[in-house]
Formats: structure tokens, C-alpha cells, sequence
């Protein structure tokens, strides 16, 4: 298991580090690990959430996790 850093995974995802921070406390985004003070992000978990987001048309959203 790769456990990613918040600024790991929005690199992998192409966002800016506090997008993680707001979705999180919005409750979106990929699932995330609170380990002590820090947060961390399971790449699986992230590619399967990335995977999740697919549309084929601009009026198909995916579900928000």
C-alpha cells in the first residue's frame, strides 16, 4: 500500500494542493487517511476514485464520493 501526501495526490490528479484541503471538508473528493496530525491518501483509492469521475457526455456527471 503507497500512502501519498496531500501535495502527492494533487500532483497526480493535476489540482492544487488546497482543493484536497476544501473537498475535504466538504466531504468529496478521494477517500483519505487521518494517521496522527497528518493526512494521507492510498494511491488505490485515489485511481479507483479517478476512475469513478469518467464521463462520456457533458450532461453525465459521475456520483460526487
Amino acid at each position: 500500500m503507497k500512502l501519498l501526501t496531500n501535495t502527492e495526490t494533487a500532483e497526480l490528479l493535476g489540482l492544487k494542493s488546497n482543493t484536497l484541503e476544501i473537498w475535504r471538508t466538504q466531504g468529496k473528493g478521494p477517500a483519505f487517511r487521518k494517521i496522527g496530525r497528518a493526512i494521507r491518501y492510498v494511491e488505490a483509492d485515489v485511481l479507483t476514485w479517478l476512475d469513478a469521475q469518467t464521463c462520456s457526455s457533458t450532461s453525465q456527471y459521475p456520483r460526487t464520493a
